[in-house]
């Protein structure tokens, strides 16, 4: 195997070694997928000021994220089907952001449980919660949260319909995989993924089964689950988990400075300026390029973060210069995870920090906390 050198190794890797299924899951956004690849593109039109002569030894990457010690403005965000890129995958990507010193954040759709990931971790994670139909289920996800020690929650607000990806239909995505000929054949030649995932019982939507009424098999969870996105969720729906959440509040699918303004009224903590890694809403801004205005808007009220398209830690450093206070992966280290379980997500990291640090220093900084718009090209 050659030198890892970049996230793209990683990407590589992990189309050879993860099911199709799974792999386009995670790497393919909804329709055209023009957003999703606009997330990228976003970044690579922007370009960096380079100062010389200037002293840069002693650099550093740290700073809080809700007043969290961060080791770089970075955290993992929230991925559904994590433990299908990699057996037991939210453990392995939790153990591996603790040891570096980043959040992790778990989703509602994860293939390992709360309680999994509490029992295999030592410090406090983030959850992230979709708003369900079942409003019953939903408060008790967070009651689940709470008693594992979270200590953020990170509510999804543009997920209220499912915006269609046509590869999960083509590919049939399912949880486990369905046992069709095609699938057999393509899990005969991805021999890694198939021995790493005989070895846990870990392989259903571990926040889902068992603690829901009426679902005892896959047909009816897969059921049960595509109606329970909620339609009906709107901002009254935040102050209805401020009243079952009394920790900190983030919230997440920010791509208006006009709700970006309303998130601010809610009391939240934070806000993630994101599209769905361009999963959604096909055809919307990239998240890089309505970061500015919504920094300008409320940044200065409440703590903006960002995701999509974060491919590096030039990336980083850019979103950081333009005001986001950090940023939000999920691709980035999902590649690593399915290339190399835990050291793939540890590795992920590393990259995008001496990335991110060459950047800093090659741009005159040695304080993160200290990058701004000075940086950029405007």
């Amino acid at each position: 195997m050659s030198a890892i050198t970049c996230i793209a190794d990683l990407q590589a890797l992990a189309r050879r070694r993860v099911p199709k299924m799974f792999y386009e899951y995670a790497d393919t956004g909804s329709w055209t997928q023009s957003t999703y690849h606009d997330n990228e593109a976003a970044f690579q039109r922007q370009k960096l000021r380079q100062r010389v002569a200037v002293n840069i030894d002693n650099r550093s990457v740290k700073t809080t994220m809700i007043g969290e010690d961060v080791s770089m403005p970075v955290a993992l965000a929230p991925v559904g089907l994590t433990g299908m890129q990699h057996a037991d995958g939210e453990i392995l990507a939790a153990q591996a952001a603790e040891e570096f010193g980043v959040p992790f954040t778990l989703t509602t759709m994860s293939v390992c449980s709360i309680e999994d990931v509490a029992e295999h971790t030592t410090q406090p994670f983030w959850f992230q919660l979709y708003v369900m139909r079942d409003r019953g289920f939903s408060e008790s996800l967070m009651t689940r949260a709470l008693d594992a020690g979270c200590s953020a929650l990170v509510l999804t607000l543009d997920l209220q319909v499912l915006g269609q990806r046509h590869r999960d239909i083509k590919n049939g995505l399912s949880t486990p995989p369905k046992p069709t000929l095609p699938v057999l054949l393509e899990l005969a030649f991805k021999p890694r993924w198939c021995w790493n995932m005989l070895q846990t019982k870990r392989r259903q939507f571990g926040n889902i089964h068992g603690h829901v009424k009426g679902v005892e098999d896959m047909s009816s969870l897969a059921e049960w689950t595509n109606s329970q996105f909620d339609p009906t969720l709107d901002w009254s729906s935040v102050e209805w988990v401020k009243k079952h959440w009394n920790r900190k509040l983030i919230l997440k699918g920010i791509n208006d400075v006009e709700d970006a303004k309303i998130a601010v009224g809610t009391g939240a903590d934070g806000i993630i300026v994101s599209n769905h890694g361009g999963r959604q809403l096909d055809g919307a801004l990239a998240s890089y390029d309505v970061l500015r205005d919504i920094v300008d808007a409320v940044g200065d009220k409440i703590e903006v973060y960002m995701d999509g398209g974060i491919r590096s830690g030039q990336d980083i450093f850019k979103a950081v210069a333009m005001g986001a206070k950090s940023t939000f992966i999920g691709r980035s280290y999902i590649y690593g995870l399915g290339a190399m379980g835990k050291p793939g997500v540890t590795k992920a990291l590393e990259i995008m920090r001496k990335e991110l640090d060459v950047t800093m220093g090659l741009c005159g900084e040695t304080d993160i906390t200290k990058v701004g718009r000075h940086n950029l090209v405007l």
